[in-house]
């Protein structure tokens, strides 16, 4: 079915009730619904028993089948085990969404039968509204997308039943962003959604206002103590158009309670964390990390990562981090282009941890405490941070974390796994794969602390390996063509990447 208006409350009441009927029989399995699996972005999945080393090979795994959609597929996929649908019965169900402003449901574990057609497709595209031509985007060349609408990884409330979705749509001449929220077991739009996305900023008594033409939502969604958090960050290229912004929203109603703005008044410095999420710690604060643009103290952040509050109906900046040879990154293209990586607490002098990683290569470990600022005295290291490790792993993906282990990718070079120890990070990696294509955001699967393996699209390829030794247990044969920043996340035995023109769909012979 396709829902393309907003629906009674009735409706999501309905909705509600049949998630947690199903929930009750779910308990075994364990449901995705967020970039990387948690607010943290360690990207370990680990209640995985079904997908071990001794499984995963070229005979025992393999494509299961695939769903055809009707755009490319951008954001991670997200899933819910059990869920009923009306009509239909109790499923597995795998949710995407597509650059023509789609939004489907499938059944994760089938394509057979009734299961061949979308349990539910809903379309944003009404009125007349189009994705955004890439001609009208620009910087066609930066990321080879035809048009933009849906980008960014959605989020689910499992509880509420709720599936929060950013769109963007080219309507009479107009760029427009909304926020929707669907039932996730229907695709009805909730009463209190849609909303035009707009915000403004203010600092030394200017205002600065949200202009969504030059603006993508590439970083994931995040859900966090009752808010929802949305970055904006540029379409791949650097336009001198874009600024880096964040907005929140009360999650229930959707009420705006903040705006920050990383570059007021500059341009360039945008945040998207090549589709990574926003991260947040256990007291609620939220992390991002920042591309090119001009850097000035305590107002402009290029290349540098942030931290924000979210008190009540404001969004203010609590501290932050720039490099000290930030010039030098703005100048050669080499910005934190990953998300930031929260670390579990560690035992040591710093017991909150981050890591955050550019282009460049350089890891950093940053005291949640005290990120650091800028250290304009500094010429070779950065002195004001806990730990960095330079040229370690240049343009590697985003971080991943299991059994007190850092795992860095590169493109054309070694995927790489760095132990940490009271929150020290040793300088050499303790095991390395052997050269593999460009790549990037792996995944970690694992039963706890056992069956680790890491996953990662290795050019046009998914590629397994065993994440203790890093020893390749798996390549696929050539995947579909492949969005800029696709993303592949494992669930319930089940790999799941998102293609050009289809869901493909990974798993046990």
């Amino acid at each position: 079915m396709i829902a393309k208006i907003p629906h009674p409350r009735a409706a999501s009441v309905c909705a509600l009730f049949l998630v947690l009927v199903g929930a009750a029989a779910a308990r075994s399995q364990e449901p995705v619904t967020t970039w990387h699996y948690d607010n943290s972005r360690d990207g370990a999945n680990t209640n995985e028993t079904i997908l071990t080393p001794l499984n995963v090979s070229s005979k025992t795994f393999g494509e299961l089948f695939t769903q055809p959609v009707d755009g490319a597929i951008v954001g991670q996929a997200l899933y819910l085990p059990q869920i009923t649908i009306p009509g239909a019965g109790v499923h597995n169900i795998v949710y995407v969404a597509t650059m023509n402003d789609s939004v489907y449901a499938f059944d994760a574990d089938s394509a057979t039968g009734s299961n061949a057609a979308p349990l539910w497709h809903t379309s944003f595209l009404i009125d007349g509204a189009t994705p955004v031509p890439i001609k009208l985007q620009g910087c066609a060349g930066g990321t080879d997308w035809t048009q933009v609408g849906i980008v960014s990884t959605m989020v689910i409330d499992p509880v509420a039943g709720r599936l929060y979705v950013v769109a963007k749509t080219y309507e009479n001449s107009e760029f427009v962003y909304r926020l929707h929220v669907l039932a996730v077991a229907t695709g009805l739009e909730e009463s209190v959604s849609p909303i035009v996305i707009s915000g403004s900023y203010v600092v030394g008594g200017e205002t600065y206002v949200f202009a969504p033409k030059m603006e993508v939502n590439r970083p994931g969604l995040m859900l966090e103590n009752g808010f929802l958090y949305i970055a904006f960050g540029s379409n791949g290229c650097r336009s001198d158009s874009e600024e880096g912004w964040v907005m929140s929203y009360e999650a229930s109603t959707l009420q705006p309670t903040g705006v920050f703005d990383d570059e007021p008044g500059e341009s360039a410095a945008a945040i998207w964390m090549s589709g990574g999420g926003l991260s947040s710690d256990s007291s609620g604060n939220i992390y991002g990390a920042t591309a090119d643009g001009p850097f000035a103290s305590g107002l402009n952040f290029g290349q540098s990562v942030f931290k924000l509050s979210q008190g009540g109906g404001t969004l203010e900046l609590a501290d932050w981090f720039t490099p000290f040879n930030e010039l030098y990154l703005d100048d050669h293209d080499k910005d934190l282009f990953a998300p930031v990586l929260v670390l579990p607490t560690q035992t040591g002098t710093y017991p909150n941890l981050l890591a955050a990683v550019g282009k460049e290569g350089t890891i950093y470990i940053l005291n949640q405490k005290s990120l650091g600022h800028f250290c304009a005295s500094c010429t070779i290291v950065d002195s004001n941070v806990v730990q960095e490790l330079q040229n370690a792993a240049p343009f590697t993906g985003a971080l991943a974390y299991w059994n007190n282990t850092i795992y860095t990718s590169a493109t054309g070079s070694s995927i790489s796994a760095w132990l940490l120890t009271n929150g020290v990070l040793a300088t050499t990696p303790f095991a390395k794969s052997g050269k593999v294509d460009s790549g990037h955001s792996p995944v970690i699967s694992a039963n706890g602390t056992t069956s680790g393996i890491l996953w990662q699209l290795t050019g046009s390829s998914i590629s397994a390996f065993n994440a203790t030794t890093l020893k390749r247990l798996y390549i696929s044969q050539k995947l579909p063509t492949l969005p800029h920043f696709a993303n592949l996340v494992v669930a319930h035995g089940k790999v799941y990447v998102g293609t050009n023109t289809s869901l493909a769909v990974y798993g046990l012979l």
